[in-house]
């Protein structure tokens, strides 16, 4: 089953997955039954590894609550929110763009007034526009402002598929088996044991003062909470799970900056190469190295 992630995600980890997957433990699938990914986002790495191997439990968790929900409403309703998804494309697709962008505009509105003053009687509509929006808004980013308020411009891409029938169909299936949570990712030290095996992908350190232009969530993550994840990945290691993060390498900036070749000096640090595939510049999307953190 190849099930491709339902949203595009910055950060995303299609285009290295190939690499990752050198990573993934060699008893995965055998000795190791347990998976977790407590930052899941677009969930590259989760679907790989759920379609590849044979899991007794599967915990994903993000922060993000427009993101889960979305991955819930997909597990549990699959055939209401691709009926939706089709009448939403079959909506926008015909229109010039001053239309589509005065279609976009008024659904992001909607979306912006669900999310704040909504309960959880309208999450399979807030779901479908939380999908919509990210396949027609500007380079598929998910950005909020200081008010929680999704605040991205809408994208000029001639023919988006905004419904995917067959992979929401095929997500849906393979999140039946699976545990979704919406929470901080320390709450997910619980499910760690031997036989567990945690893919962190936290938001990246920012490369400079201004890559950082992008909020997935309310809530920030400097070097206070890297540090503090970097404690987390200390607890698993103690409780014996398997263990492998990325971020991004401080040195493509600044040679000298060993941020994380200090935080995770007990582990091994591997650099590999990466496209950045959403930048606010153009000119400045290309290869860049990336770190590859694990504890064996």
């Amino acid at each position: 089953m190849n099930v491709r992630p339902f949203v595009k995600w910055a950060g995303g980890k299609t285009q290295i997955l190939t690499r990752l997957r050198e990573k993934y433990p060699p008893q995965l699938g055998g000795k190791i039954l347990r998976y977790c990914e407590p930052f899941l986002g677009g969930g590259a790495v989760f679907f790989d590894v759920i379609s590849h191997y044979n899991l007794q439990e599967v915990l994903i968790n993000d922060i993000n609550a427009e993101l889960i929900n979305a991955y819930i409403q997909i597990k549990n309703q699959p055939k209401a929110i691709i009926k939706e998804l089709q009448a939403l494309e079959n909506l926008y697709l015909p229109l010039n763009h001053e239309d589509r962008k005065k279609v976009y505009y008024e659904k992001r509105e909607l979306f912006n007034y669900l999310k704040s003053n909504s309960d959880e009687a309208v999450n399979l509509e807030k779901a479908t526009l939380f999908i919509y929006l990210n396949k027609t808004c500007f380079n598929g980013l998910f950005r909020v402002n200081k008010k929680g308020l999704f605040n991205v411009p809408m994208g000029d891409y001639k023919t988006p598929v905004i419904c995917d029938k067959k992979n929401l169909y095929e997500v849906s299936l393979l999140l039946q088996k699976v545990t979704i949570k919406c929470g901080d990712y320390k709450d997910c030290l619980s499910f760690a044991d031997k036989n567990t095996f945690f893919y962190i992908d936290p938001p990246y350190r920012p490369l400079s003062e201004t890559s950082h232009f992008t909020s997935y969530a309310e809530t920030s993550f400097n070097d206070k909470e890297q540090t503090a994840l970097g404690n987390f990945v200390d607890k698993l290691h103690a409780i014996g799970a398997k263990v492998v993060v990325s971020n991004s390498d401080p040195k493509n900036s600044n040679k000298q900056d060993l941020f994380f070749d200090e935080l995770y000096k007990s582990y091994s640090i591997k650099r590999i190469a990466a496209k950045r595939m959403i930048n606010c510049n153009g000119n400045c999307r290309g290869n860049i190295s990336e770190l590859l953190i694990s504890n064996y």
